[in-house]
């Protein structure tokens, strides 16, 4: 399908029909994803900003390998942005802050390690939903908060967990966005208790030791992804995490060889920023 973007993007998403079994999804690079059901429409992970490569002085890494499809500006039509933690390319202010003035309605699903960053993006407070674990309503969709451990599971007693993922039903579809996460003790048990997703799209883009030396924390490799969505019953899996940092980033390749190594039967996409994906169940 064609690829949009800026407020053509817009348009498409707003003038979209999505029959009930359906849910649509529009890819906007690293772990972010517009989702719309039969009316409300949910942003995940947006990050909009950042220096593209061409524009990189040497020696820096966190350069954008594409310009983003949209600006934080052009989104007016955002029910709830949901942000997985605190890092800038998960919960960023110079796009949450802009996005806040266009999309006036819009709440903000936060991590309560993040409140300083939703500071600084001037989210008043009474827009702000600090998650945890407990299940809550946005509009149409039911969001339930599922632990995620970006190495390690981290929980504070003040500000609950760190590192977050999203179970989201809505429109008689499923979708799980891990955030960032590695398996870890539990996960499985956890996701198990939970309906299971038809649609999962999880930050596969692995670790090893160059990324440890920049302090890059590691997710799941794709392998790992193939094998959680076999053991849990996802339906169609797409590898998040994996397009827009280069540094940061493992070759397409090695996720069609990690399908066929471990489950060859295991439906999955990779979406190019600003292309419409349509699940029907």
């Amino acid at each position: 399908m064609t690829t949009r973007s800026g407020t053509a993007l817009i348009e498409q998403m707003n003038g979209l029909a999505v029959p009930y079994g359906s849910l649509a999804l529009w890819w906007l690079g690293q772990m972010g994803v517009a989702v719309k059901g039969a009316r409300d429409v949910l942003y995940l992970d947006p990050y909009l900003t950042g220096k593209l490569a061409a524009d990189a002085q040497p020696g820096e890494i966190f350069v954008r390998a594409f310009p983003p499809p949209l600006q934080p500006s052009e989104v007016t039509n955002a029910t709830a942005v949901l942000c997985s933690h605190e890092h800038g390319d998960h919960t960023d202010p110079r796009t949450i802050g802009p996005i806040a003035a266009a999309s006036p309605a819009a709440r903000f699903v936060i991590s309560g390690w993040a409140q300083p960053q939703a500071d600084e993006a001037g989210i008043a407070a009474h827009r702000r939903i600090v998650a945890d674990v407990e299940p809550f309503q946005l509009g149409e969709f039911t969001v339930t908060p599922v632990p995620s451990a970006h190495v390690a599971r981290e929980r504070d007693a003040q500000r609950g967990e760190r590192w977050l993922g999203f179970l989201i039903e809505g429109n008689g579809v499923t979708l799980y966005h891990s955030g960032d996460t590695v398996h870890f003790a539990g996960y499985f048990e956890r996701m198990r208790a939970l309906p299971t997703a038809d649609i999962a799209i999880v930050a596969s883009n692995g670790r090893d030791a160059r990324r440890d030396s920049h302090d890059i924390l590691g997710n799941f490799n794709p392998a790992e992804a193939v094998w959680a969505a076999q053991q849990l019953g996802w339906d169609t899996l797409f590898f998040g995490h994996n397009d827009l940092f280069p540094f940061n980033s493992m070759s397409p390749g090695s996720m069609a060889e990690a399908v066929a190594t471990v489950h060859p039967r295991q439906k999955w996409h990779a979406l190019q920023p600003g292309e419409l994906f349509l699940y029907v169940k």
